[in-house]
């Protein structure tokens, strides 16, 4: 395992402020004498870094899988799956798969097919609740469109929630991507929305828990 460079100044400020109140813990011990509450508060202050670093993990992952799998983009809970109209790309309907990322999720988020990034947009919004039903349209978001080989095209969406405020993805139009390779970060918490053609066979069910890499989410 190791950790997120998204992760190096948040766990730095963490450091320091766990430090700074684990300092006061120990001057409010000498003067009290108070041993309960000196380890109570220095437990506390260790489970809270604890929490921090581990937010930022990368989990090393061995997967397998074919050309016309969809892998799933995202740790999490699998809390939507309905055909809808996507407005923003395809402007038709779709098979919508959501995953809501909790805070002791992995929060990288990796490609679910190979192919050609044919679209990258990012939009600023709104921080509702992540299972907020106008969280797909109205939060803060970046969308991706990979085209596959065979032509077939999957939209991915990374949302922010009323915790998460920082989205962060490292594609851009007229990559290639692999199935697998990392393209983005959220911070604390969020989901991740997955847009598939209608007649993709899905492996996948409602509050399903999914791994990244090595959920199948479906194939062509």
């Amino acid at each position: 395992m190791t950790l997120h460079r998204e992760g190096t100044t948040t766990i730095i400020i963490a450091i320091i402020i766990l430090g700074l109140i684990q300092w006061g813990n120990y001057w409010l011990y000498t003067v009290t004498g108070w041993l309960w509450l000196f380890l109570l508060l220095s437990a506390g202050a260790l489970v809270m870094l604890y929490l921090v670093v581990q937010f930022f993990r990368i989990p090393k992952r061995t997967f397998t899988f074919t050309d016309s799998d969809i892998l799933c983009p995202a740790d999490g809970k699998v809390v939507v799956i309905e055909e809808v109209e996507e407005t923003e790309y395809f402007k038709d309907r779709r098979i919508q798969v959501s995953i809501f990322m909790s805070p002791l999720n992995v929060h990288a988020n990796y490609f679910p097919i190979s192919g050609l990034v044919k679209y990258v947009k990012y939009h600023k919004g709104l921080f509702l609740v992540a299972w907020h039903p106008k969280s797909s349209t109205d939060n803060e978001r970046s969308t991706v469109v990979v085209q596959h080989s065979s032509g077939q095209e999957v939209l991915f969406r990374q949302i922010a929630g009323a915790v998460a405020r920082r989205i962060c993805y490292y594609t851009k139009e007229g990559q290639t991507a692999e199935t697998g390779q990392e393209f983005g970060f959220i911070k604390f918490g969020s989901r991740v929305d997955v847009f598939l053609p209608i007649g993709t066979k899905l492996d996948v069910k409602i509050d399903q828990d999914v791994k990244a890499k090595l959920t199948k989410l479906g194939s062509f």
